[in-house]
């Protein structure tokens, strides 16, 4: 889910270098997140029980506050902002994780290969 319109994601998602299951953008829920439109949509497109998902963002007020009111666990991305709550308007939540960069995040997965071999 991203604050984005379809051709400017366009432009964005091969730079990426993974390739993703779902695209939900501002444009196609016709608004933009804190709304619950774009998570309603992911909730239509993906079918997975919303307590199944982990949401992450940079922003506390766009991305954990609203996921958080829908009960999905949360990460916020703390990168470097001029403003303090991430990269838009502060909110007074906590997000269950929060971590300095992507790279984090993505250190702190266990492969599925190990979640396997230790069942």
């Amino acid at each position: 889910m991203s604050n984005i319109d379809d051709d400017l994601f366009a432009n964005t998602r091969p730079k990426l270098g993974v390739e993703l299951d779902a695209v939900i953008t501002a444009q196609q829920a016709q608004a933009y997140k804190p709304s619950l439109k774009m998570f309603e949509l992911a909730q239509k497109r993906i079918g997975a029980d919303q307590r199944e998902w982990l949401h992450v963002g940079q922003s506390k007020y766009h991305d954990v506050a609203p996921a958080q009111s829908l009960k999905i666990s949360t990460v916020w991305v703390n990168r470097p902002s001029p403003r303090s709550g991430g990269a838009a308007k502060t909110a007074d939540v906590r997000p269950d994780v929060e971590v300095a960069s992507m790279a984090e995040l993505a250190e702190m997965a266990v492969p599925a290969a190990e979640l396997r071999s230790s069942a």
